[in-house]
């Protein structure tokens, strides 16, 4: 039996309410009442936390993935341009060695513009040519 069926069984048993009983029953009720309201404003407290924390959760997740992918390029940028100078250093090398030992003579070394870079080197010119005589 709950509180206020207890207090309303007190103040029904006489036949008629005394001033102290309906107190008890009044105060019964407020207590019960705000009992439920503490109670669910609790319950509002704890899903607000609740939904700030994941939200801080899922915003740190995500700082920490970005940085991490930051510096993941970095450092792979940084090899790459590693990897990039040794091998240009190694094919000088290679070359010096190859003319100093008498392999091959420098100008066998020297390679002519590939025809793509040609190809391009005109196209500039024309652009250039059509640019000059106003496009006629």
């Amino acid at each position: 039996m709950g509180c206020l069926g207890w207090a309303s069984e007190v103040a029904l048993g006489a036949g008629k309410a005394s001033p102290s009983q309906e107190g008890v029953v009044g105060a019964v009720e407020k207590t019960k009442q705000g009992v439920t309201e503490a109670a669910e404003k609790t319950k509002e407290g704890v899903l607000y936390v609740g939904a700030k924390t994941k939200e801080n959760v899922v915003q740190s997740v995500t700082s920490v993935a970005e940085k991490t992918k930051e510096q993941a390029n970095a450092v792979s940028e940084a090899v790459v341009t590693s990897i990039n100078t040794v091998a240009v250093k190694t094919v000088e090398e290679a070359e010096n060695i190859a003319i100093t030992s008498g392999v091959v003579r420098k100008e066998d070394l020297e390679q002519p513009a590939a025809p793509q870079e040609d190809k391009a080197a005109r196209v500039q010119e024309e652009v250039a040519e059509e640019a000059k005589s106003g496009g006629d």
